[in-house]
């Protein structure tokens, strides 16, 4: 009973990590139709981006929560304005130029603070149960994974701005002609996205070394959830962090971490090959 219990909440927080670090390309290719291949080094920045808060004396819960995806979602808007501005509408085009980003700003990284690994001491304790002992962390990602998914239904749902970015999303054409600048919504959309992913690193930052390279060890996991997921945006995130999640931890579990992946890259093909449109193409159509 103990083991099942620990099992469960495993799974869990590989859900709720996946829902995590593919919120941001969610919104970003899922609503914006960006291929944003610089998706990792968002999540990149978002961690240096605490560590540095903290080596200067912030508190590690106002860095993780507050500054890194301030200054992460600031440099979204930098990016969006030099580069992404140019490419709305050419999803090939957006495809090379955020590659030649995510090179650009590993280089940059690499050259500010070295090819070394940093990181920070992991908050909180362990909790028992029974004679195994889970770290209280794991339920801090887990709650902040299911906050993360209500606030942005909220968000898309029930405020001005949300209805606003679906709505031009759409029709840019007619949000301006209903005085609506088109240019100004993609600009925080983007920007928005780019803080998702500056929090899921800041959050990361504690679980795994961190490194200029680090991004490419989840770039393939979120693209894999958000194509996974289908058309829809916030379901077709949590139905799918959901189903890869479960596949990822329970092959592990049964396994080794290395099988684990493997059995999430197979599922995802094989979901795919089945439904071509991603789950909410087949299932929770008209969903949000």
């Amino acid at each position: 009973m103990d083991l099942a219990l620990v099992v469960v909440i495993q799974i869990l927080y590989a859900v709720a990590s996946l829902v995590l670090v593919s919120a941001g390309l969610a919104v970003i290719f899922g609503m914006m139709k960006v291929i944003n291949l610089a998706h990792g080094e968002f999540l990149m920045l978002g961690a240096y981006a605490t560590i540095g808060a903290i080596r200067l004396g912030a508190n590690l819960w106002l860095a993780m929560f507050v500054v890194a995806p301030v200054a992460v979602g600031l440099i979204g808007v930098v990016l969006e304005r030099l580069v992404i501005r140019r490419l709305y509408g050419r999803m090939v085009d957006t495809m090379l130029a955020t590659w030649g980003l995510s090179l650009l700003l590993v280089g940059v990284v690499t050259s500010l603070v070295g090819n070394t690994t940093a990181g920070v001491s992991t908050p909180l304790g362990n909790f028992a149960i029974g004679s195994y002992r889970v770290s209280e962390y794991t339920l801090v990602i887990i709650v902040v994974a299911v906050a993360l998914a209500a606030v942005m239904r909220w968000v898309l749902t029930r405020t001005q701005w949300g209805l606003i970015a679906r709505g031009t999303m759409q029709n840019p054409a007619m949000a301006d002609a209903l005085g609506i600048s088109p240019s100004r919504v993609y600009s925080v959309t983007f920007a928005a996205g780019a803080a998702l992913s500056g929090l899921a690193g800041g959050l990361l930052a504690p679980l795994t070394g961190v490194v200029p390279t680090m991004g490419a060890a989840f770039v393939a996991k979120s693209f894999i959830t958000v194509i996974g997921g289908g058309p829809a945006l916030l379901a077709g995130l949590v139905s799918a962090s959901a189903l890869f999640g479960t596949i990822n931890q329970g092959a592990t579990f049964l396994t080794t971490p290395v099988f684990g992946e493997v059995a999430l890259l197979v599922a995802a093909i094989v979901m795919l090959r089945a439904f071509p449109q991603g789950i909410t193409g087949r299932f929770f159509k008209g969903s949000l």
